[in-house]
């Protein structure tokens, strides 16, 4: 592959600016947090915040910090929605002390892997493909900070007999900390696990699935009834989650050459040298807060505290309500607040609101027209992994 010169590569950068606000809506991501993430979050997932009082500030004015975290393996990423919507929240939904996130593409590829097939949700709340150039790219947005999960897609599909060991980080981030001179903050998520336990991967099956644009499928006991309930397919278990963040980190500052000087082999030792802190304080913090991953009883003390809530505050209640959300937002008019009106025989009209709804519970037949509409634009091709140097291609 033949490099691009320095004015090809900045231009190209420039052009690609186009992707900050492409897609991304403050006010929806604001909204839809309000609404519904705050209704699951309270009563389901309880999530707490550690050593997050203080906004994550940026060391060089020009470019984001890159904020990194593990992923949590085998299920629907629930716990990646659930921090950005509290940390959102904690924020006062200041964009300039939050963040943005670049996403697996994948998750873009089939309506299917959106939140009940919402189009384009995660970009609508700030999700960015992962691609070499987009990474690239959002080192010079100047609202926010960055998010990357540096495992990828194999952090998401690891497998119950891996569980919280961090598989190999792509090098990216590492380069964009060099380049740019901007500082890494790791956060550890703790009991995220546990949203989908005792589940397994096969990549041999995970091969199979990625063809109809399924990153990993979870093998275990709850996959025996999906078939038969169709909502079951954005399950989660009720996992209080914790983030926990990590110490702040300067790999630009582990060397004393210029960022075109580094060799492969000293990106991949700092790479090696990040990751093994950061498995340090995952195991540090799994230690400290994941002994009991659920807490069943301050669990049903919520469930009792918000029973004026019930059922939107379960797995199955929850595709009411990001259906009547999306439904509000799209009538509403412009600079109008969305309100969900949740309680007593609220579900019931909800479902008459939003009829497709019914198919989620329908044994078997249920699935023709949920993968008809989560088929039905096709299979997006996943963007290009534009490179500006000659090395071995590497995802995000």
């Amino acid at each position: 592959m033949k490099n691009s010169s320095p004015e090809e590569h900045r231009q190209k950068i420039e052009d690609n600016k186009v992707i900050f606000d492409s897609v991304f809506d403050y006010e929806f991501t604001k909204s839809l947090n309000n609404n519904v993430a705050s209704v699951i979050d309270k009563v389901f997932f309880r999530s707490e915040f550690v050593g997050f009082d203080d906004p994550i500030e940026r060391n060089n004015p020009d470019h984001p910090v890159i904020i990194i975290s593990n992923h949590s393996g085998m299920a629907f990423p629930w716990d990646a929605m659930m921090f950005g919507a509290g940390y959102f929240k904690k924020m006062g939904y200041d964009q300039r002390k939050t963040f943005r996130a670049l996403v697996a593409p994948m998750l873009s590829q089939t309506a299917l892997m959106n939140p009940y097939m919402i189009q384009d949700f995660w970009k609508r709340i700030g999700g960015i493909d992962a691609t070499f150039l987009n990474f690239e790219t959002m080192m010079h947005y100047k609202v926010s900070n960055l998010l990357v999960y540096p495992e990828g897609v194999p952090g998401i599909g690891k497998g119950w007999n891996r569980k919280y060991e961090l598989q190999r980080f792509a090098t990216s981030f590492i380069r964009m900390s060099l380049k740019y001179k901007t500082d890494v903050v790791p956060y550890v998520t703790v009991n995220g696990e546990n949203i989908n336990p005792n589940t397994y991967s096969f990549e041999f099956i995970n091969r199979i699935v990625r063809k109809i644009g399924i990153p990993f499928l979870p093998i275990g006991v709850i996959l025996l009834l999906l078939p038969l309930q169709p909502w079951i397919f954005y399950y989660a278990w009720p996992a209080k989650l914790i983030f926990v963040r990590g110490k702040r980190q300067s790999p630009w500052k582990w060397i004393d050459k210029p960022y075109e000087e580094v060799t492969e082999d000293e990106i991949k030792a700092i790479r090696d040298r990040v990751q093994a802190q950061m498995q340090e304080e995952l195991n540090t913090a799994v230690s400290t807060y994941g002994q009991r991953p659920y807490q069943i009883k301050e669990h049903f003390k919520h469930i009792w505290k918000h029973k004026n809530m019930f059922p939107f505050y379960l797995p199955h209640g929850w595709l009411f309500a990001f259906h009547e959300f999306i439904r509000l937002w799209n009538k509403r008019k412009p600079g109008e607040e969305v309100k969900i009106k949740y309680g007593v025989g609220a579900m019931f009209r909800m479902l008459f609101n939003n009829p497709f709804t019914i198919f989620y519970f329908i044994p078997i037949l249920g699935w023709i027209p949920i993968i008809w509409r989560g088929y039905r634009g096709g299979i997006k091709r996943p963007p290009e992994r534009y490179r500006d140097t000659e090395i071995a291609k590497e995802k995000l």
